[in-house]
């Protein structure tokens, strides 16, 4: 079987990305069971993300977008980083729960965030559409460009979702000591 390692990829591909659309279909539209943009934006604020609404979408796009098109092998590297970011968000909020997903913990959104980065360093395989183009969006530049990118937006999100609740926390003290 010549192409196995193409087919693994596309199995990969097709598992990573169909999760994080439905994860972003949530978000977004409420699709699957979830909550929709508007519950979405509140849950996010809450979570300290700010603004809720932007971060919602940014959430959902870069689940839903970044799955996409890791499910269609089309600018995998951006594709890959876009999902690696947002799942580095949703790592902060689960991280003092622990590791694994059963006590609440990060362990799902790292694995997503993972295999969405070995994705997008390794490139689609031949049964996608980045070969079909000749990688015209599949270049050595654009990896370390949509990481980069990609790794200080998240240190950024997730720096200022950091002061916000520690600032929340502070307030909540105060209040305590009135």
């Amino acid at each position: 079987m010549p192409h196995r390692k193409d087919l693994g990829l596309l199995a990969l591909r097709l598992g990573v990305g169909g999760v994080l659309v439905a994860h972003g279909a949530q978000k977004l539209f409420g699709w699957c069971g979830g909550d929709g943009l508007d519950r979405t934006a509140e849950a996010m604020e809450a979570m300290g993300f700010r603004p809720g609404r932007a971060s919602a979408v940014a959430a959902g796009l870069g689940e839903a977008g970044g799955g996409l098109l890791l499910a269609l092998g089309f600018a995998t590297p951006a594709a890959g980083a876009a999902a690696a970011g947002t799942m580095a968000g949703a790592v902060s909020v689960n991280a003092p729960a622990g590791f694994f997903a059963q006590s609440g913990g990060y362990e799902f959104a790292a694995l997503l965030g993972c295999s969405a980065a070995a994705l997008g360093i390794s490139g689609p395989g031949r049964y996608s559409l980045d070969h079909l183009t000749c990688h015209v969006l599949d270049r050595p530049w654009l990896i370390a460009t949509a990481f980069t990118t990609s790794a200080l937006a998240a240190a950024a999100v997730i720096k200022r979702r950091m002061a916000v609740t520690a600032e929340r926390e502070l307030a909540e003290e105060q209040e305590l000591f009135e």
